[in-house]
């Protein structure tokens, strides 16, 4: 079973960049999908960014699309999303998350595998 630890999140002015990292351990990271999600306070968990287990197939948000790109290395278990021309309505708490259905899914509930999360916040 996969270990995801997410980072890079922080503070960051309207307009910036941020880039997380998903770092996986355990399993085979080249057989799950990976896929991003995000909880602002007092809102439900909601899809971001997902790609699929060889990286050929890549899903956006249409909030993101445009503006945050996933990407990932299987040889180095790892996952990436780069967020670019951050808005204050981005801030929230960033989740990585893995399934091995074999599928490519903005479903969270089909993500069996979570990471701690990693907050991100956008100022105005």
């Amino acid at each position: 079973q996969v270990q995801l630890v997410e980072s890079g999140g922080g503070l960051v002015q309207t307009g910036g960049s941020l880039r997380l990292s998903c770092a996986a351990s355990g399993g085979t990271f080249s057989s799950y999908a990976i896929g991003w999600f995000r909880q602002a306070p007092g809102e439900e968990r909601e899809f971001v960014a997902a790609i699929s287990w060889g990286g050929h197939s890549t899903y956006y948000a249409d909030s993101v699309q445009g503006r945050f790109t996933i990407s990932r290395d299987n040889a180095n278990n790892m996952a990436w999303l780069q967020m670019n021309n951050l808005e204050p309505e981005d801030t929230a708490v960033y989740y990585c998350a893995a399934n091995d259905l074999g599928i490519t899914t903005t479903l969270s509930q089909k993500y069996a595998y979570w990471g701690q999360g990693t907050q991100v916040t956008v100022s105005s």
